[in-house]
Parts: structure tokens; sequence; C-alpha cells
């Protein structure tokens, strides 16, 4: 019997083979030859969602392939499993790295500099009956813009670098995983979203680090996308992300997941959106506000043993911004309009 979940891998992977040969011209018809015609595909702003491969296409792919050449996928991380949050009967591929090329002409109004960029990535796709049912594309936009030399964000509060794959270079699931090792890895991230569930109803029950001890290794790496960066140890975590985010940002409510998986030692979710929240205090240096804001989030994580040790981050910050009255790509149209 064929095993479904290295189906979908095979599937995916297949995808991506094709996709490194499209060009803006031929893209949508190699998005065709995987994706459904009413495929649901998510991406963050401003292209959103869209419906099978053209919309897809048109939003995303021919404006990139016609800003990047010789583009290669520096793929870290890949892997598949059923879907948690649903019947158990809906297959996720996630897969994270870099889309790297030569950033040749504008994107988005993003001055090209003819030298290597990274667009940092997660991919979400759904799997059904030999086809990619449901897409969600998140790239760091923001994080482009700093290659590109117009930062928006100089003064966060941790380090954005070019974010590595897992330390113990394992993260590529090509093969069948060790059933039980994914269930312990999803039993442990949904008992660290229950420990923020608990601090946020009630902030004074345990400390930041006892809290986060009981889930991380102290020597924790937190990637965080650019805006916030990335930080180092539990104690710099608290100092560097958790801390501002709960000092400056309230209300939080947690709106739950589209999708929540595991194998082996990786798992990865995502909302849309995660979360909700009110900028009260001038969270990112963004002035304080009542309105809500969401955030769309996209979390990948390493397992070492009975602890989390690493977790890639991605937020729709360009998403976030705007609904607070901040459209960072319609800046980048002004300044380029003079």
């Amino acid at each position: 019997m064929t095993n479904p979940i290295q189906s979908a891998k095979a599937i995916t992977q297949a995808h991506y083979t094709a996709l490194s040969r499209a060009t803006p011209e031929t893209v949508g018809e190699i998005l065709g030859g995987y994706m459904t015609p009413d495929a649901l595909w998510r991406g963050v702003h401003p292209f959103n969602v869209q419906t099978g491969p053209e919309g897809a296409a048109k939003a995303f792919w021919q404006p990139f392939l016609t800003a990047f050449s010789a583009v290669q996928r520096r793929e870290d991380i890949f892997f598949a499993a059923e879907n948690s949050i649903e019947d158990r009967s809906s297959i996720w591929t996630c897969s994270m790295g870099h889309l790297m090329g030569l950033f040749d002409a504008p994107f988005l109004n993003i001055p090209p500099t003819r030298k290597i960029a990274m667009l940092r990535y997660a991919e979400f796709n759904r799997i059904k009956d030999g086809k990619i049912v449901e897409t969600a594309l998140f790239c760091d936009l923001l994080h482009l813009m700093t290659q590109a030399g117009v930062g928006r964000f100089p003064n966060q509060t941790a380090a954005h670098l070019v974010q590595p794959g897992p330390r113990s270079n394992d993260g590529l699931l090509f093969d069948a995983q060790d059933a039980a090792e994914g269930t312990k890895t999803l039993a442990l991230i949904n008992q660290m979203i229950g420990a923020i569930d608990a601090a946020n109803a009630d902030p004074r029950a345990l400390t930041p680090q006892e809290e986060l001890q009981r889930d991380w290794h102290d020597d924790m790496i937190w990637w965080g996308p650019e805006g916030i960066g990335a930080t180092y140890t539990i104690d710099r975590y608290i100092e560097q992300h958790q801390g501002p985010f709960r000092r400056y940002l309230s209300d939080r409510v947690f709106n739950g997941h589209l999708c929540r998986i595991a194998e082996g030692s990786y798992g990865a979710f995502f909302g849309w959106p995660n979360l909700s929240l009110t900028n009260t205090s001038g969270y990112m240096g963004i002035a304080p506000s009542d309105v809500r804001a969401d955030m769309r989030v996209v979390d990948v994580y390493r397992r070492d043993g009975d602890k989390l040790a690493e977790n890639w981050i991605f937020i729709d910050m360009l998403h976030f911004l705007k609904m607070q009255g901040v459209d960072v790509l319609q800046e980048l149209a002004d300044t380029a309009a003079g």
C-alpha cells in the first residue's frame, strides 16, 4: 500500500523541481500541472488570497521571476504529516528555507541590487488525490528590503541574519520517519501552546523563565522575522522578544491554527490569522492606538530530546502594519516616485 505521507512529499518535491525551470511566461502552466484549478492559495500581503494556478502566478510567481534571475530553492527543512487540527484526513507538507537569486529588477518597488538576495520563505501545501489543493506561502519581505538597503525597522529588539537551517543538519525528511517521534514533537508543541495560553490568562502564575524552562532548552534559538530579529538562550529571548511583545501588545487573543503538523523531530503550524491584539504601547516603534490588528504567523520547530531547541518564525508584518495605518509598500512607491 502506498504511504500517503510519502506520496505527498513526492508530489511536492516534483512541484518544486518543475518550478525551478519556470519563467514568468511558463509559471502558470507549470503550477497547473500540480495544483487543482480551484486550489486555495494564501500569501503574505500584498499577495493575500488567490484562486488556482493562474491566481498564484499573477499575484506572486510572475512578478518574482521577473525580478529575480537564476532562482534556486535553498531548502533547509522539509517534512509532511496529517493535520492534527482537522479530522486527520488531510495531509500537508512543510518546506522552509530561502529562495535565492540575482535581484535584477524591482520587486514591489523594492530596488534591485544586481547581487545575490535571499527571500526567506515557509510554505505549506495540502495534498489530496495527487494534487495540491491548498497552499500557504509566507516570505519575509521586510528582510528583502533590508538586503536592498531600504530597511524599515533598524532598531529591532533582536538581530536578524540570513537565517540558517537546523543546527543538527537533519531537517530534510525525505524518507519515512518513526511515527512515535512525530507524536512526541506534536505533544511538546501542544504543551508549549498551552503554556502561552496560561501565561496570557494569568501572567503572574509563573515567571517567564519558569514558563519557558518547561518546554525549551536553555540554549534555545528563536529565529524571528525582520522587524523583531533572532535571539539566543532563554534569558535573551525574554529580554529581546517575549518581554517587549507582552509589554507593548495587549488584549492578545489566540484565533487558532489552520494547520499543525509534526514528523520526526520537526513540527510547524500556521494560522490566518493566529493572533489578534492591540498595539497599546508603541510596538516596533509604531504609534500606539486602539486598533485591533491581526498577526498571520508560521512557527517551525526542532525538538531535541524532550524539549524544543529551535524555532523559525514568519509573520505577515506588512499586513499587521497596514491594519495599523502603516503601509510599507506605499512608502516604497512614494520613494520610487521621487
